[in-house]
């Protein structure tokens, strides 16, 4: 089951909940209890397993540091 980001309506509280995604209506506020619970919007986090914990190189905007330059990668400064 998914986790939901919701806004309760009543305590103006927001929560993540473990819910099914078709039946989250009625789901309980965890801080006052109320059911005027609303679905946010919300962006999810992507682990990119597979690259051996490495982190692709960026660009600092400083020539000295510049983790791109060298790279052959387009970049501007």
């Amino acid at each position: 089951m998914p986790i939901y980001e919701f806004h309760c309506g009543k305590c103006e509280k927001d929560s993540e909940i473990l819910v099914r995604s078709s039946h989250w209506e009625g789901t309980k506020c965890p801080h006052c209890g109320s059911s005027k619970l609303e679905k946010k919007f919300s962006t999810f986090a992507a682990n990119n397993a597979g690259s051996g914990g490495e982190t692709a190189p960026r660009c600092s905007g400083v020539p000295s540091s510049c983790g791109m330059c060298g790279t052959g990668k387009p970049h501007r400064h």
